[in-house]
């Protein structure tokens, strides 16, 4: 990439199209899940390279328990394997892992599994991995409400935003979505109110460092204000003098 380019300190996917990807192939849906794990593995290691600091994945909405359970059964098997495979090597790269979503529902097996992959990642700093597993939105959002509530905290902005799911990391810079769709499916509702959005055609078995690089591209191509006007930004950061 070029040097002149502004890269996001953290991007926020949404991978779709694994499904679509494996019907084009006469090929069974989760095979379509296992090529999306390898996608995965590359985008998170083209971050890295260009210096992304946080990676944020939907990996499993809350919705797609309305999924067929044959379809769900090995999502969760593959997630069992996935973890076993790629969190060595997810350690030996600096990646740290947090798992973002509610764990009341899933079973101790997984439950477990995420724990240990946290652990085993806790003290990596090249790149945060947030994996948004059985998430959504919405339940993101009352989640917060409901825990301050609990606390006796009064609900505000700064008070809600701390209790979210990513409240360790700063909001998304950029959120991309694969597969073609143009909606955001109940993901990071509240964190992204001022991310820049892309939209890719690429299915997300696809996607591979040439699109990141499309995406990253068209972001920083774009002005963000925040409320503000250009001419505000212009002299918050004016441009530079060339002699």
């Amino acid at each position: 990439m070029s040097e002149s380019k502004v890269v996001p300190h953290h991007i926020a996917i949404v991978m779709d199209g694994n499904g679509r990807w494996a019907t084009r192939r006469f090929l069974p849906r989760l095979a379509g899940h296992k090529q999306g794990v390898d996608s995965l593995r590359r985008c998170a290691r083209a971050c890295v390279q260009r210096g992304v600091a946080v990676l944020t994945v939907f990996a499993f909405s809350s919705e797609n328990w309305n999924r067929p359970v044959d379809e769900v059964s090995g999502l969760m098997e593959l997630l069992a394997m996935a973890l076993a495979r790629e969190v060595p090597q997810l350690k030996k790269d600096g990646v740290r892992l947090y798992f973002v979503g509610e764990r009341a529902g899933l079973s101790p097996k997984v439950r477990d599994g995420l724990a240990q992959a946290e652990a085993a990642t806790a003290e990596n700093t090249r790149l945060v991995l947030n994996v948004c597993f059985n998430y959504g939105g919405r339940w993101d959002i009352a989640q917060a409400a409901a825990s301050l509530a609990a606390r006796g905290e009064s609900i505000t902005e700064a008070s809600l935003n701390g209790a979210m799911g990513l409240a360790h990391v700063p909001d998304p810079d950029l959120v991309i979505r694969t597969g073609g769709e143009m909606r955001i499916s109940n993901f990071l509702l509240w964190q992204a109110a001022y991310s820049e959005l892309f939209f890719s055609d690429r299915l997300w078995p696809d996607f591979d460092e040439s699109a990141l690089d499309e995406a990253i591209a068209a972001f920083s191509a774009r002005e963000r204000r925040f409320g503000k006007t250009s001419e505000q930004i212009l002299t918050a950061h004016p441009l530079p003098v060339l002699g």
